[in-house]
């Protein structure tokens, strides 16, 4: 994200939509990167986001759709272990109701 408002507005709005159990907001980071035929060395907050792996394909185009950068980074990491209370807390989290 390239500022903090735009990273809250994001993490709230996928919480909200229930596509996301939580969100961590990490940063300022700093990002030294290549676009567009140029290095770049910018400052950028990073969202950590805790979600299923059937809501991935939603949560992708949730991201697109709300994010100012034309390639935002969204990458999926595989849990290969966790604490079985945390794990059903985002599976819990993340169902949809009729108040969501």
């Amino acid at each position: 994200m390239p500022n903090a408002d735009e990273g809250v507005a994001l993490a709230r709005s996928l919480a909200s939509e229930r596509l996301a159990a939580g969100v961590q907001i990490v940063g300022p980071i700093r990002s030294i990167y290549w676009w567009q035929g140029c290095l770049r060395d910018e400052q950028e907050w990073q969202l950590l986001i805790k979600t299923t792996h059937a809501l991935f394909p939603a949560l992708e185009n949730h991201i697109k759709a709300n994010h100012s950068y034309e390639i935002p980074e969204i990458i999926a990491t595989e849990i290969l272990e966790g604490s079985s209370a945390y794990l059903n807390w985002i599976s819990t989290e993340t169902q949809r109701t009729d108040a969501s």
